[in-house]
């Protein structure tokens, strides 16, 4: 049997060997060999005696068969020596530009299995010799440590690996700095990683000047793009710091002669700025006088703080760029937006008179252009967030210079051509609707900003033309569908949707709302938040109606019954009084248990009114009191069921008839809620369960995860009927429309995306918010779209015209 077992495996110690080759292993034809010639005299009929003359025919047949393996072994190695003999040459050649301590195989396999490839970010830094600059006594700066950590700082707080939205990988040390720069290295890079995005920060003294360069591809890209992107003059930033240092020591000994103290003694701890201080006053005397100092070489002393100073410079200009072309990376893969924007007024810092800036602003207008087709409807509010973050730069004109890109684009979108001479605010008019408020209020705002205060009550005419009106003009008084029912495929359907609109913003939050829920016939809204506090809002008005306090800690989860009369909450961090129920009309707080001995994650009342599911490790059924007064109030639990991990999510089915459960280790879980019978275990995520939603005929279940997907799930066979992909980080939370014809899904990509609940497809996404979203409630009529976001705001969407 030994031998047996031993025939069948001699192909795949063949096929080990080859993919050792495939893979780059260090291991050489010959050892391989040796390996299998090993293992085959270990498996010599010595160790198999025969027991009859049978078992000694059958050996015999096994011993001719290895041997006939044996044979085709050493020739498919032979072979692959030949091949690899004739490529070494080729590869040979390659490495000899190879500028990575790292081998290929090492980059290109740290991605196996991944859903989506971060940017991978390398550092080329530049050779400064700064011991020739100044004649300190303290140790060396080391330029590539200074730049690798802080542009590390940067990525790990904005664009870090572990980032859902926009993950880089930052590769510090991997370039072999002191032996390669320039086209022959990237070259070398782009021929064997072509398969993954790369960005390559690359910097090389040239005189008195720092070349400032970048190389980058995306995703399988035929080309690489290389060029010099800025040329910083290193030399006079350096000399400029030491010219400051020396006017501040200037005040500070001025200060002491007013005091008396004698100026022999200040000289003597006034160490460099001494001599520096008396360089500049005689340059500066000189041109005074007309002499072009320019052309005489002053030597100024300098210290390693100067130096320092223009490291920091030069990591803001890593920093500003790494993130640059992260934001086009994902921009262009993952329909992400930009955040460099935001971060630009700290960054730019330092960068005030740098072309940097100039062509960071360049560079997102290109890109914008060459993405024109593709996201056209962005292009307005992008370029306009470019404008507000330009703002506080000391030439205005890129602001200005973006404001009308934002307005060209804006009339392109809407097909209104811009004759010569003609205003563009007031080619806008005609086209101008409620739609266009948010727009036109961020407008107003640049113009403000810049001291165009004509230009800003312009558009403030603009505002006040629009009004404001969520009726539907065929029924006046009526409010518009946000989710139409029926069918209206086509561009139809697309077109009112595209209406969709923010109609009101709640703030206030000291951190994201952790949930929402819907009820009193679709009238009120409830919140939770990490203050503590759960906050009752009016839908119709955006206004706070009351506030519910009792929790000492963060509430994750919030519940309220259809018919207004019931509020039920729950605070995981919390071990004692976790569970808490209201009389809304009231306010009063009628319950508070732990309910369970884990920490409760999760609260929700079905449709019945009469029935609150809560759940930990356990889902635990409660029957709420048919009297509505609150008065004498108490609860009744009925049913038990068990998980294995913290459940995440639950629901009743309309009719009653099943439980269904998610938790965080993926799995879904069927239950009839009158016995405690499980009933299926639905398993095909591959992270936690963040929601439920279910058909209204109880045959469809579909469910959202932190994998990126949706999936819908046939109850009867327990299939996966159809998964949904489109968002690019964890899907939080979902609501299925009350005619089931529409599917609405929040993501921690930032966007919120509408689907067709019978087919799938996506129809349209929604963008408002700045950061992860995180919660997702729909009104019964369909007429309003909420959601709520760890950028600390709840959001009201209505169809505006």
């Amino acid at each position: 049997m030994l031998v047996r077992w031993m025939i069948e495996f001699a192909p795949i110690v063949v096929s080990l060997v080859q993919k050792s080759y495939a893979t780059g292993g260090e291991r050489s034809p010959t050892a391989a060999i040796q390996d299998v010639h090993g293992l085959l005299q270990w498996i010599s009929p010595a160790a198999a005696p025969s027991s009859s003359r049978a078992d000694f025919e059958q050996e015999k047949r096994h011993q001719q068969q290895l041997a006939a393996y044996h044979r085709e072994t050493q020739l498919k190695l032979a072979a692959m020596q030949r091949e690899t003999a004739l490529k070494l040459p080729e590869i040979h050649k390659i490495l000899e530009s190879w500028p990575l301590r790292l081998y290929p195989s090492q980059i290109l396999e740290s991605q196996v299995g991944q859903s989506f490839q971060p940017l991978r970010i390398f550092l080329a830094p530049p050779q400064v010799q700064f011991d020739q600059l100044h004649r300190s006594k303290q140790p060396h700066l080391n330029i590539e440590t200074c730049l690798a950590e802080g542009l590390r700082t940067f990525l790990n707080q904005h664009y870090s690996l572990q980032s859902p939205v926009r993950p880089t990988e930052f590769l510090a040390g991997a370039w072999e700095s002191k032996r390669f720069h320039s086209e022959s290295s990237i070259k070398a890079l782009f021929g064997m990683l072509k398969s993954e995005p790369t960005l390559i920060l690359e910097s090389e003294i040239d005189g008195d000047c720092l070349n400032f360069r970048i190389a980058y591809w995306g995703v399988a890209q035929e080309s690489y793009y290389y060029k010099t992107i800025a040329r910083l003059p290193y030399r006079k930033q350096i000399q400029d710091a030491v010219k400051a240092r020396a006017l501040a020591w200037k005040q500070t000994r001025d200060q002491l002669i007013a005091l008396g103290v004698d100026e022999t003694e200040i000289n003597q701890i006034g160490g460099d700025n001494v001599e520096n201080l008396k360089l500049l006053e005689k340059e500066e005397n000189w041109k005074a006088k007309g002499i072009d100092t320019t052309q005489l070489s002053f030597n100024y002393s300098v210290s390693r703080a100067d130096v320092e100073q223009f490291c920091h410079f030069l990591v803001d200009c890593h920093c500003l760029v790494a993130a640059w072309i992260a934001d086009i990376y994902h921009l262009i893969y993952r329909d992400i937006p930009p955040l460099l924007p935001e971060l630009l007024p700290r960054l730019t810092e330092r960068l005030k008179e740098s072309d940097l800036v100039g062509a960071i602003a360049t560079g997102y207008q290109q890109v914008y252009q060459a993405l024109e087709e593709e996201r056209r409807y962005w292009l307005p509010e992008l370029a306009l967030q470019l404008a507000q973050s330009l703002l506080h730069l000391p030439s205005r004109a890129w602001s200005q210079e973006q404001i009308e890109i934002s307005l060209q684009a804006w009339l392109e979108l809407h097909k209104i051509p811009l004759l010569p001479g003609e205003d563009p605010l007031q080619a806008m008019r005609p086209a101008l609707t409620p739609a266009d408020r948010a727009y036109l209020e961020q407008l107003k705002s640049c113009w403000a900003a810049l001291g165009n205060e004509q230009r800003a009550l312009q558009v403030q005419d603009m505002l006040d033309q629009i009004g404001g009106s969520v009726a539907d003009p065929a029924h006046p008084g009526t409010p518009l569908l946000l989710l139409p029912s029926g069918d209206r495929p086509g561009r139809k359907l697309t077109h009112h949707l595209e209406k969709i609109t923010v109609f009101s913003t709640l703030t206030g939050y000291c951190g994201k709302p952790s949930a929402l829920a819907v009820g009193g016939h679709g009238q009120i809204l409830v919140s939770a938040d990490q203050d503590n506090r759960i906050k009752v809002w009016d839908i119709a008005t955006g206004q706070l109606i009351t506030t519910l306090s009792g929790h000492t800690q963060a509430v994750s989860s919030v519940a309220i019954s259809l018919d207004g009369q019931w509020v039920a909450s729950s605070s995981p961090h919390c071990p004692k009084g976790n569970l808490k129920i209201w009389h809304l009309p009231t306010g009063r707080l009628v319950y508070s248990s732990a309910g369970h001995h884990k920490p409760v994650r999760l609260v929700a009342i079905a449709a019945d009114n009469r029935t609150l599911i809560s759940a930990s490790h356990k889902v635990k059924l409660w029957h709420l009191p048919a009297n509505n007064s609150g008065q004498d109030f108490s609860i009744e639990r009925f049913c038990t069921l068990w998980h294995t991990a913290p459940v995440s999510t639950a629901l009743l089915s309309p009719q009653g008839q099943w439980l269904v459960s998610g938790s965080t280790n993926g799995k879904i879980k069927l239950w009839n809620p009158h016995t405690g019978e499980p009933l299926r275990t639905l398993q095909g995520h591959q992270g936690p369960v963040t929601g439920l939603q279910m058909s209204s005929d109880g045959q469809t279940l579909i469910s959202s995860s932190a994998d990126q997907t949706i999936k819908f799930w046939d109850l009867k066979t327990g299939n996966v009927q159809r998964i949904l992909k489109g968002h690019t980080g964890s899907v939080n939370a979902i609501a299925l429309s009350a005619d089931g014809q529409w599917l609405v899904s929040g993501s921690a990509d930032q966007t919120i995306k509408i689907w067709h609940g019978l087919t799938g497809e996506l129809f349209h996404t929604l963008r408002g918010h700045s950061a992860s979203v995180s919660a997702i409630a729909l009104t019964p009529d369909q007429q309003t779209l909420i959601s709520g976001s760890a950028d600390h705001t709840i959001k009201i969407w209505r169809v505006v015209i």
